[in-house]
């Protein structure tokens, strides 16, 4: 399988933006081909153990059944208009994509 996570950190941090930025994610990045999961959220920020990374604002994360969807999740008109809609508010965008096993 292919895990695709995406930490946005956003200039407006109002919970209001992050909010929009999910409902985004819903719309625009959800129901893909070849997808088996799919989930968004907020950052935790009531987790501050010293590991804890605080600097996103939302987590998308996306397993899908190969390289091939991400490929072609990459390149879909749904995902293309999910950038072009929210880029203006992204300070910063990480990206971690990884080959994955189930137990």
């Amino acid at each position: 399988m292919f895990a695709h996570n995406v930490f946005f950190s956003l200039n407006d941090r109002s919970d209001a933006a992050k909010a929009k930025l999910v409902a985004a994610c819903k719309k625009y990045l959800d129901g893909h081909p070849n997808t088996l999961f799919f989930a968004v959220g907020v950052l935790a920020e009531d987790c501050t153990r010293p590991l804890n990374d605080l600097n996103f604002n939302v987590a998308l994360h996306v397993i899908f059944t190969d390289k091939a969807a991400h490929d072609a999740y990459q390149q879909a008109d749904r995902h293309q208009t999910f950038i072009s809609e929210s880029k203006d508010n992204w300070r910063k965008v990480r990206v971690f994509d990884s080959y994955v096993e189930a137990k």
